[in-house]
């Protein structure tokens, strides 16, 4: 690509997430800047088989609960939990999480919940299978509450044979 040389920068391009977040956390009085989790050793591992013979689960952020609040309420006694792939949710509660929902939306479960698009893969034989059911975290914003969801939800892939946990945030 050939230079421009009336093209001048004088700032970045982008949003920077981290420095939005500690803004925000200063303007709103916490002494301490939000800090990011950290972590020496992670659990991650190369795989033992090869995809086309291993079971697969979805992790997603959004919440199975779907209730009658306002638009962008908060959803309550949000707890990490299992969910039977068989019975794919058409709609998950999400309205309480911020995004600019005047340009996006959460009406395609399916790009934050890729069932089928998994189980259509494994009719296909690139991957071995879905795992019978998938896990949720809802969003938090506790790195405490985090770590122990983490721990449930790796009991729970322990429990299920998973090789594959697909992290899908929202």
């Amino acid at each position: 690509m050939a230079e421009r040389s009336d093209r001048q920068v004088s700032h970045r391009s982008f949003v920077s997430y981290i420095d939005k977040s500690r803004e925000y956390y200063a303007a709103h009085g916490y002494e301490q800047p939000y800090r990011w989790a950290a972590f020496d050793e992670v659990p991650f591992a190369p795989l033992t088989r090869p995809l086309a013979e291993s079971n697969v689960a979805v992790v997603t952020t959004s919440f199975l609960h779907h209730h009658d609040s306002h638009f962008g309420a908060p959803a309550t006694d949000k707890q990490v939990y299992s969910y039977p792939v068989a019975d794919v949710p058409d709609r998950m509660f999400t309205d309480d999480l911020s995004w600019d929902k005047g340009e996006t939306h959460t009406n395609d479960t399916e790009s934050f919940l890729p069932l089928r698009t998994l189980q259509r893969l494994a009719d296909d034989g690139r991957i071995g299978r879905v795992n019978d059911r998938f896990f949720g975290v809802p969003t938090e914003y506790s790195q405490r509450k985090t770590g122990l969801d983490a721990e449930q939800i790796g009991e729970w892939c322990a429990d299920d044979g998973v090789d594959v946990a697909l992290l899908v945030p929202l």
